[in-house]
């Protein structure tokens, strides 16, 4: 895999608004996220502790980490709150059709 290589790793109807959805992309957890009908994809560990982001609670544009409570800002990747101090990766993502495409790092 190149890096910057786009990989489909889910359809739209897989991820719908409000939801998110943990993949792999390359051996990296990704989580996806549909909010508005305008789909994300960061890291799916919480910075705080490796904790599965894809197990958290979205409300609109925030993200909640189910373990201890950091939130993060889907489209930015941005801390809202503690105890996550540091932001998330954010990746690339491609909408065609009914395919989401995400950006592969290495």
């Amino acid at each position: 895999m190149v890096a910057g290589e786009f990989v489909r790793v889910a359809s739209v109807e897989d991820v719908p608004p409000g939801r998110l959805l943990g993949v792999e992309v390359g051996g990296r957890r990704i989580c996806l996220a549909n909010v508005d009908g305008e789909v994300y994809a960061f890291q799916d560990n919480c910075t705080h502790r490796d904790f599965p982001l894809s197990a958290g609670e979205l409300e609109g544009g925030a993200l909640t980490c189910a373990w201890h409570g950091a939130r993060f800002d889907v489209p930015s990747g941005r801390v809202l709150a503690l105890p996550a101090i540091r932001p998330l990766k954010i990746y690339e993502v491609r909408v065609e059709g009914s395919d989401i495409y995400v950006a592969a790092q290495r």
